[in-house]
């Protein structure tokens, strides 16, 4: 089970004598938690206190048998808690529950020496947002808006999975003009409109989704998972179990976090897997690059010309100034909400012939597009140190560079995934 970063905590405070449908109340709440799947949660016993009643609790030896203060801590993803909450609130009739944000910094079963052999249920997130074959396509988007989802399995009536809507979908069948991922960058009255258009059409979810699916079984090994995502190119995988039945979601990322969590902890000394690849070995050198005096037309150009959606900008020496990738365009260009720049842009997302708009010279460079400073890295790192850079900085791809700082390359997600499969499988 995945669960790092963003969470929430949920406190209860009841007394040890309530009761619920015949049986302590703290333990019919563990219960629950634990037969819904909650991330774990932990009871302690307090020596004295007093709630809404202003009747004290105390754990003095005279009354030592008598009601104590009990405290319930949970903690676990946003979703698992809305959707657990309110049954909770059922059960507590007398007490106290209360709710706050926390950063999950680690959650972990143990530490292993081959992190990719143990079973994708252990490292794969399980509430997963579904929809059914049915489901309008507006109502799609507005869930993936809604919730900052960049895909949504599509399951039958028995929770089988039947299908996948991902951005290329949307793209390709359903009209956006931009990754679901940046739609929150463009004018809110495109947004609005695009909403209201969607409305209007007859598309359901059955009809643009991607069949078959590429999953991966919950007890499959974590290896597995990785040879159908590099085999594919995907970055991320549904997971069912036997009967098909939609489990979960693995992403590059939680198997990323995971490896890092696994690598940081062997000792020195220990039987560790060889560093293996280093960066030199992975990278791809065909890095599309601009002039921080580029402009905004020659900028894209570079990008539909490399098929990539990101350019390093570079000086006369190649050292690297910054990065530009499409969202920072559609965040940064002043013409953002130029129709041109939106069908450019969607053009190279759905590997279509560049549209033949020139855009206008408003007079802003590379320079004032771009994201700066720049995490790179030299060409003998290792594997297992960009791994790590990738999963603390949350980025996507590093510049590689020589002794003088110059670009030689870059190393991107996919070439560390495959990295990993082909490190693990010497």
């Amino acid at each position: 089970m995945q669960l790092q970063g963003e969470a929430i905590r949920v406190t209860i405070y009841i007394g040890e004598s309530d009761r619920h449908q015949g049986a302590n109340l703290y333990m019919a709440i563990l219960e629950f938690l634990r037969r819904e799947g909650a991330s774990g949660a932990t009871i302690t016993r307090a020596i004295a206190g007093f709630g809404a009643r202003s009747r004290i609790r105390t754990g003095a030896i005279e009354v030592l048998s008598s009601d104590l203060p009990i405290r319930i801590e949970w903690i676990d993803l946003p979703a698992r808690v809305a959707r657990l909450l309110p049954q909770l609130q059922q059960m507590v009739d007398d007490g106290l529950i209360v709710q706050e944000p926390v950063t999950v910094v680690q959650y972990s079963m143990g530490r292993s020496k081959d992190p990719l052999a143990q079973p994708v249920a252990h490292v794969m997130r399980e509430e997963v947002t579904t929809v059914p074959r049915t489901a309008p396509v507006a109502e799609v988007v507005t869930l993936l808006l809604e919730r900052g989802l960049r895909s949504v399995p599509v399951v039958d009536a028995a929770g089988r999975l039947v299908g996948i809507i991902t951005d290329g979908d949307l793209l390709r069948r359903a009209g956006l003009m931009t990754r679901i991922g940046l739609q929150k960058e463009l004018p809110a009255d495109q947004v609005h409109g695009l909403l209201a258009a969607l409305r209007q059409s007859s598309l359901i979810a059955g009809e643009i989704m991607t069949t078959p699916v590429i999953s991966v079984r919950n007890d499959e090994p974590v290896r597995h998972a990785v040879a159908q995502m590099v085999k594919h190119d995907l970055k991320r995988l549904p997971v069912i179990n036997e009967d098909g039945r939609l489990m979960g979601m693995v992403s590059r990322i939680d198997i990323f976090r995971t490896v890092a969590f696994h690598q940081s902890g062997a000792a020195v000394g220990e039987d560790t897997p060889r560093p293996g690849r280093n960066v030199m070995e992975l990278m791809y050198t065909d890095v599309p690059t601009v002039s921080p005096e580029a402009s905004l037309e020659e900028t894209v150009r570079a990008l539909e010309a490399s098929g990539r959606r990101r350019v390093v900008v570079v000086d006369e020496a190649r050292h690297v100034l910054g990065i530009i990738t499409d969202g920072d365009l559609l965040r940064r260009s002043q013409q953002k909400h130029s129709p041109s720049l939106a069908a450019r842009l969607r053009s190279l997302l759905v590997g279509e012939p560049p549209v033949a708009h020139v855009l206008p010279d408003a007079g802003e460079r590379a320079a004032d597009l771009m994201t700066a400073p720049v995490i790179s890295v030299r060409p003998d790192t290792s594997l297992t140190e960009a791994l790590q850079l990738m999963t603390t900085h949350a980025v996507k791809r590093l510049p590689v560079v020589d002794e003088q700082g110059r670009l030689i390359g870059l190393l991107g997600r996919a070439s560390v995934l495959r990295g990993l499969l082909e490190q693990t499988s010497d």
